[in-house]
């Protein structure tokens, strides 16, 4: 017999010994687990597998190349534990070195299949939107919510200074916009932790096509906290409400918007190295996260459980933002058609 099933893969028999027998035990583990050890069960395994198969797999058949069912395993091992490398590849009796690179070559191409995945939504896509963040929250028109997250990565050796965040840790931060499923509709992560929200959403192609296409509170809304200006299609609090509906305007702004400070909180717990640390440069980190982008897009797609459906991101730093808000007329507006 030629091959060992795993996963319901069939994975070469030449692999290294060791790690051949710690991946025969797959086969007698449920999906709760998998999802355990992988943070997904059997189906999403073998749809993840599928989609960067012809990407990673060896073209030749040397005797210890490893299959790209082993290679997502180790990878996905990584981003559920944020275990140094060499205790991953310790677990799985491969070398810290192989353990790096099926790191890096998952997260490439995971990441440049992002445009796959986090899509911003269709118009049909909107309504339901819409019609659901209503219903939850009682704020109308809302397509999705905005919020900065803060990656943690170890120390770069270059521009150390840029990458230390507020609270005073080395970070990535990610800019990211949601549903009400708490699926990633749009994610920018590329900034160092210094760098401002509202500057990063100034930078973002998001903010253009916005800006073109929703020029009208019908064509629908984005909620974002006081670290952003208010803009027409960007609705903020009232920093300093004196009147009752700016009270009620405040109350349903914060119930619908928590959506994605629970989608963070999601996400880290999931992918537990963007919670406790990416050990590398922050370029590759930056792949690492959007790769996790991805697969977080993917779980909720297969409706892979979470633990604590409560879980609330703590690494959100709200900085009150300072300039020109030229949606302030629509946000009167909203607040007296709907909430006075």
């Amino acid at each position: 017999m030629d091959n060992l099933l795993v996963l319901g893969f069939h994975v070469p028999q030449n692999q290294p010994k060791k790690y051949r027998e710690r991946m025969l035990t797959i086969n007698d583990l449920s999906d709760r687990e998998l999802r355990a050890r992988y943070r997904f069960g059997r189906a999403g395994l073998e749809f993840i597998t599928d989609i960067v198969r012809a990407d990673i797999e060896h073209p030749t058949k040397r005797s210890k190349a490893l299959s790209p069912e082993m290679q997502v395993l180790i990878a996905l091992r990584y981003y559920a534990t944020g275990s140094f490398m060499q205790v991953v590849g310790d677990t799985v009796g491969v070398d810290k070195s192989t353990v790096s690179r099926c790191i890096t070559r998952v997260s490439t191409v995971l990441a440049s299949k992002a445009g796959d995945f986090i899509k911003w939504p269709s118009e049909d896509r909107k309504r339901e939107i819409k019609n659901v963040f209503y219903e939850n929250g009682g704020f109308p028109g809302v397509i999705g919510c905005i919020d900065g997250t803060h990656a943690r990565i170890q120390a770069p050796a270059q521009d150390e200074p840029s990458f230390v965040n507020r609270k005073g840790y080395h970070s990535i931060n990610v800019q990211a916009i949601c549903d009400h499923e708490g699926r990633f509709t749009n994610l920018v992560a590329r900034w160092p932790g210094s760098v401002h929200d509202s500057h990063i959403l100034r930078c973002s192609k998001i903010l253009e096509h916005l800006e073109l296409t929703h020029k009208r509170v019908e064509e629908g809304i984005v909620l974002g906290d006081s670290g952003y200006g208010c803009k027409s299609f960007l609705m903020t609090p009232f920093m300093r409400p004196t009147e009752d509906c700016h009270e009620r305007f405040n109350r349903a702004h914060t119930k619908t918007r928590c959506c994605i400070e629970r989608t963070f909180g999601w996400w880290k717990k999931r992918f537990n190295c963007l919670h406790s640390g990416v050990r590398v440069h922050p370029e590759k980190a930056c792949t690492m996260i959007m790769a996790c982008a991805v697969l977080h897009n993917i779980a909720i797609n297969f409706k892979e459980p979470m633990d604590d459906a409560d879980e609330v991101d703590d690494a959100c730093i709200d900085i009150p933002f300072r300039g020109p808000e030229e949606g302030r007329t629509v946000r009167d507006h909203i607040c007296r058609a709907f909430f006075g």
